[in-house]
């Protein structure tokens, strides 16, 4: 399971032209799910993601987490993080998790996230074509792929 982490001030996500999520201050995560992966994968990714310092505390170092600072959560399904890019030009999406299996693990990481933070998760929707919009605060950008987590 591979994510991509933004600090953002505001962030939204609109499908055919209509909004379907929106937050202020909080976290952006992209989630792209791989074939093979696992509950325990994502269970230590939500963690990881809810208890990362960064966001600033009174001092203007990065020593705060999403929860201390009553942040929000977005969370949008991104097949296209599993990309290969090591032969030609177009990205191989093969590694990628098929709907049936990556379907199940999206809701549970979504519902994960929320007990964490301690408030709703809103989302994109699964397997649509989405406009992510968001004011990445920082900018602050963080890649986190929980096969490389040892």
């Amino acid at each position: 399971m591979r994510a991509v982490v933004q600090r953002v001030s505001q962030a939204s996500v609109a499908i055919d032209g209509v909004e379907v999520a929106r937050i202020g201050l909080g976290l952006l995560v992209l989630l792209g799910v791989a074939e093979g992966d696992k509950v325990e994968e994502l269970e230590w990714l939500v963690g990881k993601i809810a208890r990362m310092r960064i966001f600033a505390d009174d001092a203007g170092a990065m020593n705060r987490s999403v929860v201390e600072v009553a942040g929000e959560a977005l969370v949008v399904s991104q097949f296209t993080l599993q990309a290969s890019t090591r032969k030609g030009n177009r990205p191989s999406f093969t590694a990628a998790a098929r709907p049936e299996e990556a379907i199940p693990l999206y809701e549970t990481f979504v519902e994960r996230l929320a007990a964490e933070i301690g408030r709703p998760v809103p989302t994109g929707r699964f397997g649509a074509d989405m406009q992510v919009s968001l004011v990445n605060d920082g900018p602050v950008t963080i890649v986190i792929d929980s096969r490389l987590r040892e």
